[in-house]
C-alpha cells in the first residue's frame, strides 16, 4: 500500500469506527472527533469539491493555508486522493484558506480557485459575506457525495508534496531523512495516539497525521494550546506519544 487512497481504504477495512483524528481548540473549548469512516466521508466530499467545483485534476497543485485544525488533514487527504501536489508555492493552481488567509488570497479569486473555511464548529459557513469569487467551503461541501473515486488515480510515484512522492510520504522510514521530525518518529508505535500542536498542513508537520494513519493509530491535534492543559488532554485521550 503506497498511495494515500490505498492506506485509507485499508484502515476502513481494518477498523472503520475507531478514532482517527481528535481536535481541540483551547481558545474556544471546541472538541471534534472523527472516526476513520467520518474522516473518509469528509475526504470524499472535499475531493468532490476540489474536482467538480475547483476543476482540479491529477498533477496540479494545492496550497493548504490553514492553521492547526481538523480540516487540514481533510484537505490533505483530498489532495492526495486526487493526485494533487500540496505545495508551499505562492502560485498554486488552487488555495484552501481560513479567515486569516482571505487578505492574502481573495484578490486572486478571479484567476485561481480560492476555497475558504470559516473554521467555525461543524464546518459551517461564514457568518459574513465573502469577497467576490471566493468559495465558502461551509456552503459548497455539503452537496458533495460521501463517496469518491478518482477517474485518474495517482500512483505511488506521484508527488504528494513539493519534496515527497506518495510512497515516500507514507513510509515512516523516510520522515527523519526529510526532517519530518514532528511525528515523534520511532516513539510512535503501531496503534498509538500522537498528541501534537503542529500544523499538519505545514511541511514539518505533515507526518504528524500520515504516520499515525499508516500505523493504525490516531492524531490528537490541539490548536491554541494552553500549556497548563496539555497534560490533561494527553491523559484523557490516552495518548502514547507527543510531537
Amino acid at each position: 500500500m503506497s498511495t494515500f487512497a490505498e492506506v485509507l481504504a485499508a484502515q476502513l477495512r481494518r477498523d472503520p469506527g475507531r478514532p482517527l483524528l481528535t481536535f481541540y481548540d483551547h481558545a474556544t473549548d471546541e472538541r471534534v472527533e472523527l472516526s476513520v469512516t467520518t474522516y473518509a466521508n469528509w475526504v470524499a466530499k472535499a475531493s468532490g469539491l476540489l474536482t467538480d467545483v475547483a476543476d482540479l485534476e491529477r498533477g496540479m497543485t494545492l496550497r493548504v493555508d490553514l492553521p492547526p485544525h481538523w480540516l487540514s488533514p481533510v484537505f490533505l487527504g483530498a489532495a492526495w486522493t486526487i493526485g494533487l501536489r500540496v505545495t508551499a508555492s505562492d502560485e498554486p493552481d488552487a488555495v484552501v484558506c481560513g479567515p486569516d488567509g482571505l487578505g492574502t488570497w481573495a484578490g486572486r479569486a478571479p484567476r485561481t480557485p480560492v476555497l475558504a473555511c470559516s473554521l467555525r464548529p461543524l464546518g459551517t459557513r461564514f457568518a459574513e459575506p465573502l469577497p467576490a469569487g471566493v468559495l465558502d467551503v461551509g456552503v459548497e461541501i455539503w452537496s458533495q457525495p460521501d463517496g469518491f473515486a478518482a477517474w485518474d488515480p495517482p500512483g505511488d510515484d506521484d508527488l504528494a508534496t513539493d519534496d515527497l512522492t506518495q510512497r515516500e510520504l507514507l513510509d515512516p522510514a523516510t520522515h527523519s531523512t526529510h526532517d519530518l521530525t514532528a511525528a515523534a518518529g520511532s516513539s510512535l508505535t503501531d496503534g498509538g495516539r500522537l498528541l501534537s500542536v503542529t500544523d499538519p498542513a505545514s511541511p514539518p508537520g505533515t507526518a504528524t497525521f500520515t504516520e499515525p494513519l499508516v500505523r493504525g493509530g490516531s492524531l490528537v491535534l490541539v490548536r491554541n494550546p494552553d500549556p497548563a492543559r496539555l497534560d490533561g488532554v494527553f491523559d484523557a485521550e490516552r495518548a502514547t506519544a507527543r510531537a
